[in-house]
């Protein structure tokens, strides 16, 4: 059997490989590398912020909603209008007893009819349109963050199920490597930890956004849905010609129409936002190590871990090569046949990695009749002899192999093959491919349609919360007619 320092070669590898990555997914995401950006920030005085597609950063969220202040700010001028308004029919009313009449032209009435009806139509459809671009940004929005969340998911179940696997090894080693059981504890416990950041990330962000996503449908389906119920009933009560309670719906109108504004500006803070998420997806696909989405979806750097692995398919083919070589060479000092044993139903034991000087894991190398190493003990434990039976019996029985040796066997078996068992997921972590799959299905599928939709939503608000403008102020061109003058609508 190998030296222990030789057997142990793997196990070292491993855990470098699995420290580096330990070591790096705890870490939260850092700007992108020729991805920065620059917006003013309100929480540095409008400062620029330069940085990355941060999720963590405060300054990011401050300078992307900040991109929505042509909303807030019509938000403001237009209250402020309706304040003055409010000041203006107030006046008015104190003055109409005495104010002479005014005859206006049935000219004026038609034009003024016409451009009252021609915007409520505008409206009307901007109104449809809003309902449609509002259904379908929700329904994007979830699905781009649900692919998002299950690569995260994907990402910490693998780092669990490594995690795991080390836990088993270092528990084998430990009578025998208790240096290298004891670094892999550390290194086991960073993964678990690294493990429940991602989840603790996913699960809080997760929430957060499904917040948010509901909020703002529910929103634009409120003010909306009351908004066209007033510009209804507007047109109701200019034909009914009772005049307080057209007042009354102005002012109720101008409130709906303020709010729209503010969504209005909230739409394009999310167009920006989508915008950023698809760039700095579309950079994971490319540089998936050296990107701020590293927080949820970590990728090892793969200039150092990919020759890593191939070390440790190095190292682990060579054990096989020197176990099979072994068992070889004990049979025929024996004197005995291969196929006198219970090894005859059995090939060699299964390696799985290709020749230097890659040592690519390739699992169908493998003959169907080849022994996994794991399993090696099963068949070593009847050519065991045990401390209780005699030299002679273990003699005659052909019993070769002593208890401690076995027992040293089988811990370094079951270890190598548990290395064996998680490479896979080493190399997908390594790689980054248990979140690549996704996140190339997201970009072509998803992001552009999600992009287009809020887009879509945003400008509908826009031109919806213009129409608005234009109908309140023929409406209060309306009021503001003398009650004695006949209205045509």
């Amino acid at each position: 059997m190998s030296k222990p320092s030789a057997a142990a070669a793997p196990f070292t590898l491993l855990l470098v490989l699995t420290l580096a990555f330990a070591s790096n997914s705890v870490v939260f995401g850092s700007p992108v590398d020729g991805h920065t950006i620059n917006r003013p920030d309100p929480l540095r005085h409008l400062h620029h912020y330069h940085g990355g597609y941060d999720l963590s950063n405060k300054h990011y969220w401050a300078s992307t909603a900040f991109t929505g202040v042509h909303g807030f700010v019509m938000a403001g001028i237009w209250m402020l209008f309706g304040l003055a308004f409010g000041i203006l029919v107030m006046i008015l009313k104190k003055r109409s007893a005495s104010s002479p009449t005014t005859d206006y032209l049935d000219r004026y009435y038609v034009v003024s009819s016409l451009l009252l009806l021609f915007f409520t139509i505008l409206v009307i459809a901007a109104t449809g349109f809003v309902y449609a671009g509002n259904h379908q940004a929700f329904k994007r929005t979830k699905n781009l963050k649900n692919s998002i969340v299950e690569a995260g998911q994907d990402a910490s179940h693998t780092l669990k199920k490594v995690a795991k696997a080390l836990t088993g090894i270092q528990y084998l080693l430990n009578p025998y490597e208790p240096n290298t059981s004891s670094q892999l504890n550390v290194t086991s416990r960073k993964l678990g930890s690294g493990s429940q950041t991602i989840i603790s990330f996913v699960q809080t962000s997760g929430h957060s956004i499904d917040k948010a996503i509901y909020t703002s449908y529910a929103l634009h389906v409120v003010i909306v849905t009351l908004n066209l119920i007033f510009v209804v009933g507007a047109i109701v009560l200019l034909l009914l010609h009772w005049h307080p309670g057209f007042i009354a719906i102005i002012f109720l109108c101008w409130i709906l129409t303020t709010l729209g504004w503010v969504l209005t500006g909230v739409d394009f803070f999310i167009f920006t936002f989508a915008a950023d998420t698809c760039s700095a997806l579309e950079d994971f696909v490319q540089h998936p190590q050296n990107n701020s989405l590293s927080s949820v979806l970590p990728c090892l750097d793969s200039s150092q871990s990919t020759k890593l692995l191939a070390d440790i398919g190095s190292s682990v083919s060579r054990i096989i090569k020197e176990l099979d070589s072994k068992i070889e060479d004990a049979y025929g000092s024996l004197g005995l046949d291969d196929k006198e044993s219970d090894i005859s139903k059995y090939g060699k034991i299964c390696n799985p990695f290709t020749e230097a000087p890659n040592y690519t894991y390739v699992p169908h190398l493998c003959a169907n009749n080849s022994l996994n190493i794991g399993d090696l003990p099963k068949i070593l434990i009847s050519l065991t002899c045990y401390n209780k039976d005699s030299a002679e019996s273990c003699e005659s029985e052909g019993k070769f192999v002593s208890e401690p040796s076995y027992y040293k066997v089988r811990a370094y078996s079951h270890s190598v093959q548990k290395i064996i068992n998680i490479y896979p997921d080493l190399q997908s972590l390594v790689e980054c491919t248990v979140v690549k799959v996704t996140i190339s299905d997201v970009m072509p599928n998803q992001c552009k349609s999600f992009r287009v939709t809020v887009k879509r939503l945003w400008l509908s608000m826009l031109s919806l919360s213009i129409f608005m403008v234009v109908l309140e102020l023929i409406w209060v061109a309306k009021a503001c007619q003398k009650r004695q003058t006949p209205m045509l609508l």
